[in-house]
């Protein structure tokens, strides 16, 4: 496991300038189970994930690296990066397989989660061993000092998103922006604008950087 940073090491999910967001050409048709949500452009890639509405986004040159290009937003993510790394449980930083013997590793503000509650829901694609201290390191949410939670089992659980609306005058309008995920099913998905994928963990442990360094290198050394 790396203790240092990369010089110019940028998390693969992380939104770049030049990445913006699509202008708005939403439209809400009415069916006869209730009203959805399309672009009016609308072509597959833009439902990637069980039927819901994804946040377009605009997508830079990569690098030979196949990673993107361009100055990095810290704080903002990638809405269809975020989707690709969480579903396929991929690391946020390099885009590599994240699954290790012991687990999937997440992080955590310090802040964020009770390690004390039996489920934990997250928006953050998980990291893989090499990259675990650079993400912790460049991610100014997770304040250099995250929680570790290493999960057996993170099954998708939602999404995250805009819900949208028609007001008086038949216009597509934001009702609102929930704090809170939505589960796939949930009566509102089909007028959600999605633009974060989130998994559930159950089967977990949460512990410091210090300590999951201490149980890769032992597993590395048996």
């Amino acid at each position: 496991m790396s203790t240092r940073t990369e010089p110019g090491l940028i998390p693969f999910i992380t939104r770049r300038e030049g990445e913006d967001a699509a202008p708005d050409n939403l439209i809400i048709v009415r069916h006869p189970s209730g009203p959805r949500l399309y672009y009016m452009d609308e072509d597959p890639r833009d439902r990637p994930l069980r039927g819901v509405l994804w946040a377009r986004c605009g997508f830079n040159p990569v690098d030979n690296r196949k990673m993107p290009t361009g100055t990095p937003q810290w704080k903002l993510m990638h809405p269809y990066r975020q989707m690709l790394t969480m579903q396929a449980l991929r690391c946020q930083v390099c885009a590599e397989q994240a699954r290790t013997p012991l687990g999937f590793i997440f992080l955590a503000g310090p802040k964020d989660q009770d390690p004390a509650q039996p489920t934990i829901f997250t928006n953050q694609p998980p990291v893989c061993p090499k990259h675990a201290r650079a993400a912790a390191a460049l991610c100014p949410h997770l304040e250099k000092n995250p929680m570790v939670i290493l999960a057996k089992s993170a099954p998708l659980y939602g999404v995250h998103g805009t819900l949208y609306g028609l007001n008086a005058r038949n216009e597509v309008h934001v009702v609102a922006k929930p704090d809170h995920p939505l589960p796939f099913g949930h009566p509102n998905v089909p007028t959600l604008l999605a633009s974060q994928l989130i998994r559930r963990l159950t089967s977990f442990r949460a512990l410091s950087m210090d300590e999951l360094t201490q149980e890769l290198t032992e597993l590395a050394a048996a």
